[in-house]
């Protein structure tokens, strides 16, 4: 089951890291993001909104304001640098409440505990769940690999990915048109994907030999994307450099 949420904010730059972090959590579904709280509650007013990412501080309307004229229309994770909140907000029956600056694993969590709540824990993966599923075998062909993804298994070319980024218990795709999301570990993408075309540079990236651009230090470029070569594979990923002649 997919969750429909908005994040409500009025700093840009949290409402950019709490996006990111949505776009990373294959069961959200970020809908529309709002500076101003009251437009925001009109969006949640007229329904089909199922989780609020809701910032306690903001002026015209303040979080805990925002939670009362809601009347529990759909849930909230309060968001807010100030601790002394958290008390009023969890006699709000919010989720959860996140500190600001908002590590991705304590994001993560929060999100878990919103996905239990709204689907009644019939259909959610909890963190066993999860360890269970990144252990299924990933479907390796000659040119291309088979991949679980939210609702289907898709196929990928080989020859379109870029690169992979690994993060916690899922890792994202990345194409020449897409990024693709699946539960699934890192140590199983790398050992399924063939060593002559593809390199793990680091513990959460694996590339492909034929995208790179170029090399400049510790960094790799493929398209608009740096990526960091990491200490424990630099030499391998070197030499494996210099033995293709790239």
């Amino acid at each position: 089951m997919i969750i429909y949420c908005i994040i409500v904010d009025d700093e840009p730059l949290a409402i950019d890291i709490i996006a990111d972090y949505v776009d990373k959590i294959p069961f959200l579904q970020l809908v529309k993001s709002f500076q101003n709280p009251i437009e925001a509650l009109t969006a949640v007013q007229e329904g089909g909104i199922d989780l609020v990412f809701l910032d306690v501080q903001m002026p015209e309307l303040t979080g805990m304001q925002f939670l009362k004229i809601a009347n529990n229309k759909c849930k909230f994770i309060l968001t807010t640098a100030y601790s002394q909140y958290a008390l009023e907000g969890y006699e709000h029956n919010v989720v959860d409440y996140l500190l600001k600056p908002i590590a991705f694993d304590r994001f993560y969590k929060a999100a878990q505990k919103a996905q239990d709540l709204i689907t009644g824990g019939g259909s959610t993966a909890s963190a066993p769940e999860v360890a269970r599923n990144t252990s299924a075998p990933l479907l390796v062909a000659n040119d291309f690999i088979f991949v679980k993804t939210e609702y289907k298994i898709q196929k990928i070319y080989l020859n379109d990915i870029l690169f992979i980024e690994g993060l916690k218990d899922y890792v994202s795709i990345y194409t020449q048109t897409e990024r693709i999301i699946t539960l699934q570990s890192m140590k199983k993408i790398d050992e399924g994907l063939p060593d002559h075309r593809f390199v793990r540079v680091h513990k959460s990236y694996i590339v492909a030999l034929d995208k790179i651009e170029s090399i400049e230090r510790s960094r790799i470029s493929i398209g608009d994307k740096i990526i960091p070569i990491g200490d424990t594979h630099r030499d391998y990923f070197f030499k494996m450099i210099e033995d293709k002649n790239i």
